[in-house]
């Protein structure tokens, strides 16, 4: 793709597929451009470096988070939708795990996100810093969730380009730590209650608990301060 017909549209998005199916390790500007049918030098001319690339791909996928009508929805039911549909979205985007472990994300639809999300506590009846305070326990709560898989998904790439059964030596690494888990009589009793337990595996609907956990936590703090 020649230089004056390559946007900066077209580069972020190829760069979230890549992204994807790479990681943030399997960025880099060569392989931009052979997706993109492009030399590596063009796609210079429309961002500065891979630190600017991961940036601008972050904040394209933030647009994947909805905002709630707050004039329509009560605060707990907008805090929650918010929080499933960021969670969803790094599902999609585990490389974003690692982005925000490296460098600073930031951009409009961070932003906008980020704004919303005060606004949304604000209508519970957070006021200054405690809304801030709000946000960042749920962000944290979701981010924290997503560690998991996000390590899955770097392992298996990895063990997939490192040649052999990625699936095999993933199982081999499992039933050694099964092994080691079972030496301790609360993992044992665990393994033991279930037939295909995977040790490393979080039970059925476990962020959906924590998440209303947070939730409920956060609503006692309101409710408490209204009884004092």
């Amino acid at each position: 793709m020649p230089r004056d017909t390559l946007t900066r549209e077209q580069i972020v998005r190829t760069a979230v597929e890549l992204l994807d199916a790479e990681g943030l390790e399997g960025l880099n500007m060569r392989s931009l451009g052979k997706r993109l049918g492009s030399a590596a030098t063009a796609v210079y001319w429309h961002v500065k470096n891979k630190d600017n690339l991961v940036i601008l791909a972050s904040d394209e996928v933030w647009n994947e988070v909805g905002l709630p009508d707050l004039d329509t929805v009560d605060w707990r039911t907008a805090a929650t939708s918010m929080a499933t549909d960021l969670y969803a979205m790094i599902a999609r985007h585990p490389w974003l795990v690692m982005a925000f472990a490296s460098q600073p994300l930031f951009g409009p639809n961070k932003a906008r996100h980020d704004d919303h999300s005060l606004a949304v506590y604000e209508k519970a009846g957070f006021v200054g810093a405690e809304a801030d305070q709000a946000t960042a326990a749920v962000f944290m709560f979701v981010l924290g969730s997503t560690l998991g898989l996000s390590a899955s998904v770097s392992v298996n790439r990895r063990l997939s380009h490192g040649g052999g059964n990625a699936q095999a030596l993933v199982q081999e690494a499992m039933t050694q730590a099964t092994e080691i888990a079972s030496r301790f009589p609360r993992l044992r009793a665990r393994l033991d209650s279930y037939a295909d337990a995977d040790y490393a595996a979080a039970p059925e609907k476990s962020f959906e608990f924590g998440l209303q956990s947070v939730m409920d936590g956060l609503e006692e703090r309101l409710t408490t301060r209204l009884h004092r």
